[in-house]
């Protein structure tokens, strides 16, 4: 009896691995190029399948086929006249994703990496991340192949302007609500929200989140991904009956993420010792100095580099890469996609680090995370650990709503609650599909099965 009720299950696992790598075969046959987005796909296709074998619902609605297709991809000519008076033509594009729990929401990347594989590996990722939140969000993603860096701020605007004009049809607060990401802050979602303002004719302050304060921004929001993480991080220590007071830290990139988790992780008495940008990393053995590395780059606009030269016993090396070869023991990786690849999990590893923490989207490789997880490495990933952005810009859209306007100490409070539900949910997701631990199939069961079943509910079949 009990060698045939081992046999039923060997059979019904192995019909649904042949059912995800057939759906996979399609997914790559269909696009063939987009290998980020093959990526992104392959990840939650690994950890969903435990939740296939225990509920058939998912594959008799075939639900996966219907989940890697975004209900609508937008890609449109961006137009725009540069300071010599030249026309420079851009290509911008819009993910809708799924939006069988709310409206799309996901940011907007001005980047020249952007193409149609990057948008919908972000936008793929965002359905299951803004699911984690608890908030009534559905995932989108969007972007230009623009570079800012450079631009002047009339050109920025121009840019902004003519990519808003073809966007405008697209987006509205009940529909899809876009957000800023790597190359678009405060100042580019000022300018696509007073353009979108200028076409519509009304105040549709929930149309667009990250906006300014004076109208309609939410406190806390520039903080929330960076904070958002190391309330995250502070979950996995405490369930090992750590604190990250006394740690040593490594954070990758020097951007908004990275700048506020090493102000969060100083603030609670981590000792963070690098950070870095494109061109190199720092590394300051008496723990980085935030507000220069914030007057550098918020301000002066300036590269890392230039912190040497307010800090001369710290020491700055070019390749960025670098920065992996710092013994620490908490890596918060908050760069971009696949920054981290095997060897420099390796290398981590053998230095001694306990926690990895994705304060970026994907940017561990598929075998990075392989070397995490064999050495028994506490790993966060980023649908999980970096979703206090999209969380706070969800609380932004219920602020916008009822005209109301929350306290810093509010919204941070309310930020504190998501990111420990979070942690729990995907721990105890992890807990009853028997991968004990293993937060990445914890977080994306949990956020695959609440989409799916709102899918199932709605009649998506």
């Amino acid at each position: 009896m009990y060698a045939n009720s081992k046999k039923n299950v060997s059979t019904i696992e192995e019909s649904v691995e042949n059912y995800l790598e057939e759906v996979y075969k399609k997914i790559v046959q269909r696009d063939p190029h987009e290998d980020e987005f093959h990526q992104a796909v392959r990840i939650i296709f690994k950890s969903i399948k435990p939740a296939l074998v225990k509920n058939p619902k998912y594959i008799r609605h075939n639900i996966l086929e219907q989940i890697v297709e975004p209900e609508r991809l937008i890609t449109f000519r961006v137009p725009w006249v540069d300071d010599q008076g030249k026309t420079r033509v851009n290509r911008g594009y819009r993910v809708q994703f799924n939006s069988a729990i709310g409206p799309y929401k996901g940011g907007l990347r001005f980047h020249p990496t952007v193409n149609r594989s990057i948008v919908k590996f972000l936008g793929f990722q965002q359905i299951f991340k803004n699911a984690l939140t608890g908030q009534p969000i559905g995932g989108g993603k969007g972007g230009a192949d623009f570079d800012p860096k450079g631009k002047s701020d009339a050109e920025i605007m121009r840019f902004c302007q003519s990519f808003m004009t073809e966007l405008a049809s697209h987006i509205g607060p009940d529909v899809d609500v876009p957000a800023g990401d790597i190359g678009v802050g405060a100042r580019e979602i000022g300018y696509m929200f007073g353009q979108y303002k200028k076409i519509r004719g009304s105040f549709e302050a929930g149309v667009l989140t990250g906006k300014g304060l004076n109208y309609g921004g939410s406190l806390a929001r520039k903080e929330a991904t960076g904070y958002g993480l190391i309330y995250f991080v502070n979950e996995m220590l405490k369930s090992k009956n750590e604190r990250i007071q006394g740690k040593t830290i490594v954070v990758s990139g020097s951007g908004n993420v990275s700048i506020y988790a090493m102000e969060k992780a100083a603030e609670l008495g981590g000792k963070v010792v690098a950070c870095s940008d494109s061109d190199g990393f720092i590394y300051d053995e008496n723990g980085i100095d935030v507000a220069t590395v914030k007057q550098l780059k918020e301000v002066e606009k300036k590269r890392i580099h230039e912190y040497v030269n307010a800090h001369p016993n710290a020491v700055y090396k070019e390749d960025c890469t670098g920065i992996w070869e710092i013994p620490c023991e908490i890596a918060l990786p908050c760069a971009t996609q696949n920054e981290l690849d095997e060897d420099a999990a390796n290398l981590l590893c053998k230095n001694g680090v306990k926690y990895v923490a994705e304060g970026a989207n994907m940017p561990c490789t598929p075998e990075a995370l392989s070397v995490f997880l064999k050495n028994d490495v506490y790993y966060g990933p980023g649908k999980a650990a970096n979703a206090g952005g999209v969380a706070v810009s969800s609380l932004e859209m219920g602020q916008n709503s009822s005209r109301m306007a929350w306290s810093f100490e509010e919204v941070d409070g309310r930020l504190q609650e998501i990111m420990r539900d979070i942690y729990h949910n995907c721990e105890a997701s992890a807990q009853e599909y028997d991968k004990p631990g293993n937060l990445v199939v914890g977080a994306n069961i949990a956020g695959f099965t609440k989409v799916a079943d709102a899918m199932i509910e709605l009649g998506v079949i």
